[in-house]
């Protein structure tokens, strides 16, 4: 029996932070980075809240750390905010999501959470994920609950219209990768597939002219809104070996978890692309993004699909390999078993179209390096 669900509602547009005068007369807790704290986005909230009724968290760093969770849950605890904003990139709305999941649990009442993205990757702000980082052990770990979807989301694209190319870039491979992933998923069905071929329309169309134009607002709007499709996919159908093995990748050798994405893409397919459904399902993907022609044989299509990833990630600037990343050879292979061995215990790796094993997993890490 197939499931589908999606909780958030979604707002659009330039004008959807005019949403947020609905909680002027209520308290607001707001979870952020450092930067955005003290720069002028916050600044856009604060036009539709009552900036006295407003307090921030913005311990928030990447990858948020099991610790920063932990004091979250305290401030809320003594805050105890009508309203709570997660706001920024994947780990300001990941960081907010647990910290809301657990208050809850804890007895908390929070009335409204709103998840509001500045960049265009991770899909948080419609997922019922929250990925938290131990950095002692070097572990993510990815939570999955229906309690974890923020009540709304508003997706306003002039709040990443100067976000840099770079970053542009690797959140951009990052949602890729939730499209490619959920597509050929154990999971997918015809309305998750839906919005996995939308989002990845998407992202082969304007992807290069955000990064190169980012001041266009229609093509910012455009790459947000596939980031929350394809967060709307993978959080119906599930990922795979790309995001268990990219989890690691940002653990041990902190490198971005959109860059880890998509120095694994193509190895990945290729690894997938030996299980008949997902060959296939690769193929008609290539054809609906106008990758193949209608007309091409499977494999055709494929090679495509992997030629256009190709070429799309050296427009963009993204390296051929971690040896790009100015990471030594031999710091990769000292990291390599544990990586291995938590990949394999990934939560993400449940719904992969074929069986990794660790030599599988090592293969694919080599063929990177």
């Amino acid at each position: 029996m197939n499931r589908f669900v999606i909780p958030t509602r979604v707002y659009s547009g330039a004008d959807c932070l005019q949403r947020l005068e609905r909680y002027r007369d209520k308290d607001v807790w707001v979870v952020c980075d450092s930067f955005l704290a003290k720069g002028g986005a916050i600044a856009r909230l604060l036009e539709h809240l009552d900036a006295d009724r407003v307090s921030l968290f913005s311990d928030i760093m990447p990858d948020p750390p099991i610790a920063t969770v932990v004091a979250g849950i305290l401030q809320l605890q003594t805050i105890r905010p009508q309203v709570v904003i997660g706001f920024g990139g994947g780990s300001a709305i990941d960081a907010a999501k647990a910290m809301v999941f657990f208050g809850r649990k804890l007895g908390l009442t929070i009335d409204r959470f709103i998840a509001i993205p500045t960049t265009s990757g991770t899909g948080s702000e419609v997922t019922s994920a929250s990925v938290i980082g131990d950095p002692a052990l070097g572990i993510k770990y990815p939570l999955f609950d229906d309690a974890i979807y923020p009540d709304i989301a508003l997706l306003d694209p002039q709040l990443v219209v100067s976000v840099p190319a770079a970053v542009t870039a690797n959140t951009g491979m990052d949602v890729l990768t939730h499209a490619v992933e959920a597509y050929v998923s154990t999971n997918a069905s015809d309305f998750s597939d839906a919005l996995a071929e939308k989002a990845a329309q998407l992202v082969f169309r304007y992807l290069a002219a955000a990064c190169s134009r980012g001041d266009c607002l229609k093509t910012r709007e455009k790459m947000h809104n596939a980031s929350t499709l394809a967060g709307m996919a993978f959080s119906q159908a599930g990922l795979g070996v790309n995001h268990a093995i990219a989890h690691q990748l940002g653990g041990q050798l902190h490198v971005a978890h959109g860059l880890a994405n998509a120095l694994l893409l193509t190895e990945v397919i290729r690894f997938n692309s030996q299980d008949a459904r997902a060959a296939k399902k690769y193929a008609r993907l290539a054809r609906i993004c106008g990758l193949a022609t209608y007309q091409s044989e499977d494999r055709a299509a494929l090679q495509q699909l992997l030629n256009h990833i190709g070429q799309l990630k050296r427009q963009i600037g993204i390296p051929a390999a971690l040896g790009g990343l100015g990471l030594g050879a031999e710091k990769i292979r000292q990291v390599t078993p544990a990586m291995i061995a938590a990949a394999l215990n990934d939560s993400t790796l449940a719904t992969n179209p074929r069986r990794a094993t660790a030599k599988d997993i090592g293969a694919i890490l080599n063929a990177i390096e």
